[in-house]
């Protein structure tokens, strides 16, 4: 049995940003779509300002509080 997670085959849910296309981890720089796709926002450019300015403001910590 193959423990890697990018292996496991699962149904996906329509709408919802599966965990394998968040990018997320200590040393990475999230970028403004990170921001916008863990906050669950559509992609477009009033959410990407949005998350310009919050990743500004707040650093990383803008997305470590939007994902659990």
């Amino acid at each position: 049995m193959n423990e890697d997670p990018e292996s496991v085959s699962a149904p996906e849910v329509r709408g919802i940003t599966p965990d394998r296309l968040l990018h997320t981890g200590g040393s990475d720089r999230p970028s403004a779509e990170d921001l916008v796709l863990a906050s669950g926002r559509d992609l477009n450019p009033e959410s990407l300002e949005w998350a310009r300015r919050k990743l500004a403001e707040e650093g990383r910590a803008a997305l470590d509080k939007q994902l659990p």
